[in-house]
């Protein structure tokens, strides 16, 4: 019987220089994946013919509820009539209207439902006064409640308690029962 030699293979070794060939390959590889999502991004340093922004009329826009829809912020809503809107805020900014000067247009337009924040004056300032008031109504009201409910609870008194009475027991069973009680409590 003969035996041939066979050649055992050795692990591959990797060497300091393979490794950061690997790390320089997975970093590249890592870059161009990232550059097509960088590339789409506007930069943010475009700014439009009119000189007016998208982040200018969302600003606004944020501040106001859409017409239509029920609790829809002008900002995201997607409705046709709402892109006409901020079109329309888009033209008053270039015309240079102020913030509120666009505000006050459209609450004439379309009532002060169109605010996300109502205003502080008239029947609008009871939002504003109402729920703190409401708070502190009810955080009195619990705190009388609790003293009603407990009057010794808020403060502790060292004050002994009155006699029991322990007619028609036997005097016996009484003492035993005083001494157990006693000894429980110490």
């Amino acid at each position: 019987m003969r035996f041939e030699h066979t050649k055992v293979q050795q692990p591959m070794r990797l060497t300091t220089r393979t490794i950061q060939l690997i790390i320089a390959g997975l970093i590249l590889a890592g870059l161009l994946a990232a550059a097509p999502a960088v590339l789409a991004q506007d930069g943010g340093g475009n700014v439009p013919p009119d000189g007016v922004t998208d982040d200018e009329v969302n600003a606004i826009a944020k501040q106001l509820y859409c017409p239509v829809c029920d609790n829809i912020p002008l900002d995201v809503c997607g409705t046709a009539a709402c892109a006409d809107w901020r079109d329309e805020i888009r033209a008053m900014l270039v015309e240079g209207r102020s913030e509120e000067e666009i505000k006050t247009y459209f609450v004439e337009r379309y009532g002060r439902r169109v605010l996300a924040t109502p205003q502080r004056e008239g029947i609008d300032l009871l939002v504003w006064i109402l729920p703190p008031l409401g708070v502190l109504v009810g955080a009195v009201v619990l705190i009388l409640t609790i003293r009603r409910m407990a009057p010794g609870a808020l403060g502790v008194t060292d004050e002994p308690a009155a006699p029991l009475a322990y007619d028609g027991l036997d005097p016996e069973y009484v003492a035993r029962l005083e001494r157990e009680v006693k000894e429980f409590s110490t």
